[in-house]
């Protein structure tokens, strides 16, 4: 009985599960890039490659040092409290240390379930300079000094997750960091007290950097990478009309080769922000690794975003006057001559008023052969006489089928609409329809000329999709499928990270040693 009840939990809980209408994976092949880091080459400060104002337009080849730069940078925050010490007669003083150099024989960048992202750095090193001080009885010494720790490894993990609002985070980081081994060269008039005294300082100043770059890693993680994923939108507006949703359904899923995400990809009208529409569609799905990233788009997505405009009045179109296309307007002033007639002579040379107005919401079918968008609407032909109430000469409906293609610009997805069938029908009886005839070339053409530039003017501004600020999807290849399509791209990094991070991150955790970060690592000294 028990098995019976948690089988029907299990599905219920199933059925309750709200479909996403946009999902995204990140594959392996985005982390390749920056898989084999290298050698790091630069000084830290100030002589590393411009990641700042001046970085714009990277290159694809140059995506794999971008993680690399942001780690340099953040290894620079390092402050390593001074090394005080009294060895017999000889007292010392170890300050002002700052790391200069980060070189990396070996790194590697990879997804794994559960810790969703994992990084492991062996072998490297740091360059340091400090000043040192040395008193023995009234014999005083001081300078600068550089230094170097090998052998530094490190192992951290970053757990992604969702937040109340939907919001994508970096909830926690796991770290280990060690230190094996550190040489100063030391000069000077003291040099062989250095060197007496080099064990005693080296063993300190590398317990001390021990202790310092997991609190450095987890700052940078918790704080300066939230604050880049704050600038992924998430429930904003499109335009003065339409807002989009893209709030997360659940946790990121990590596998050994892509992390996928789940995203509501939702319309809605601003002026009742609070309606949705119930999404019935096909769930989207994501079966290729081979491409950086892709992305899924269901029937849903587009759907919503049609019936959100015509929740808000927007499907509607009224030409009047000088507007009506002459042709058109002579044309249609002969179809109605009849009822024209007999209408009062001042109504008789009034202007012309064409009304298009959508009476449902369109709806979108994707299939592998193309995208269409089927619409209804009525048409609506009445003179507009000053200062009276306007005569309805005439009301039909349209049946009108639009292909569309999608593509993806940036991180904005465009549409670009064609209309492909066009018909027109009276609703009062057959041989009215046979007489509308006629009209059926000439209302085609207007809407060609004056309605589908107008739909594409807005449609080809598009929508923003979830990617945080600076990162572009570029070589992009959209695939159709029953249901919904996918494209797939490449990352191109069009601002650097710490760019980005530096405009958007709160101006109260600038320092990364805060009380919040958390226990230094626990790798042995």
């Amino acid at each position: 009985m028990a098995l019976f009840g948690a089988l029907f939990l299990a599905l219920l809980a199933g059925a309750q599960a709200e479909i996403p209408g946009c999902k995204i994976r990140i594959t392996s092949t985005a982390l390749e890039l920056g898989k084999t880091w290298g050698r790091a080459g630069a000084a830290v400060g100030g002589v590393a490659p411009a990641v700042g104002a001046g970085a714009k337009g990277l290159t694809a080849a140059s995506v794999k040092q971008e993680g690399l730069r942001f780690l340099e940078q953040e290894l620079e925050t390092i402050t390593i409290p001074d090394l005080r010490g009294r060895e017999g007669q000889f007292y010392y003083n170890i300050s002002e240390v700052k790391v200069m150099e980060l070189q990396l024989t070996s790194s590697e960048l990879h997804f794994q379930p559960e810790q969703e992202l994992m990084l492991q750095i062996n072998n490297g090193s740091l360059g340091l300079r400090f000043r040192r001080q040395l008193l023995y009885w009234f014999f005083y010494d001081g300078g600068y000094i550089n230094a170097s720790a090998e052998g530094v490894s490190i192992h951290t993990a970053l757990q992604l997750s969702r937040d109340p609002t939907g919001r994508m985070k970096v909830s926690n980081v796991s770290c280990q960091a060690s230190v094996s081994r550190m040489h100063a060269a030391f000069g000077g008039t003291f040099k062989k007290v250095y060197e007496f005294l080099s064990m005693f300082i080296t063993s300190g100043m590398r317990f001390l950097l021990n202790q310092q770059i997991c609190p450095v890693l987890y700052h940078a993680g918790t704080v300066l990478l939230n604050s880049l994923l704050d600038t992924v939108p998430v429930r904003s507006a499109v335009d003065e009309l339409v807002g989009i949703d893209y709030s997360l359904l659940k946790d990121p899923v990590a596998s050994a080769s892509s992390l996928d995400m789940e995203f509501r990809g939702a319309f809605f009208p601003l002026a009742d922000s609070n309606w949705s529409l119930r999404n019935r569609a096909v769930e989207p799905q994501l079966p290729e690794e081979e491409r950086m990233v892709y992305v899924a788009f269901s029937e849903f997505f587009f759907d919503s975003a049609m019936e959100s405009y015509f929740q808000a009045g927007a499907l509607k179109l009224s030409l009047v006057g000088a507007k009506v296309p002459h042709d058109l307007d002579m044309l249609l002033r002969a179809t109605y001559f009849g009822n024209i007639v007999l209408l009062s002579p001042a109504v008789i040379d009034s202007p012309l008023k064409l009304e298009l107005r959508v009476t449902a919401p369109p709806r979108c079918t994707i299939k592998p052969s193309g995208t269409t968008i089927s619409v209804t609407a009525s048409v609506t032909i009445a003179l507009v006489p000053p200062n009276q109430p306007e005569v309805k000469l005439s009301s039909m409906t349209m049946d009108a089928r639009l292909s569309a293609k999608m593509a993806l610009r940036g991180k904005v997805l465009r549409t670009q609409l064609d209309l492909r069938r066009f018909r027109i029908y009276s609703n009062q009886s057959a041989l009215e329809s046979l007489a509308l005839i006629p009209l059926q070339a000439p209302l085609k053409t207007m809407l060609q000329i004056g309605v589908m530039p107008m739909l594409n003017e807005r449609t080809w501004r598009g929508v923003q999709i979830p990617l945080p600020e600076g990162i572009d999807f570029v070589r992009e290849v959209v695939t159709n499928h029953a249901g919904f399509l996918t494209i797939g791209a490449d990352l191109h990094f069009a601002k650097g990270l710490r760019e980005v991070i530096e405009k958007n991150r709160p101006a109260n955790t600038r320092n990364p040693q805060a009380p919040s970060a958390p226990p230094p690592s626990m790798a042995a000294v």
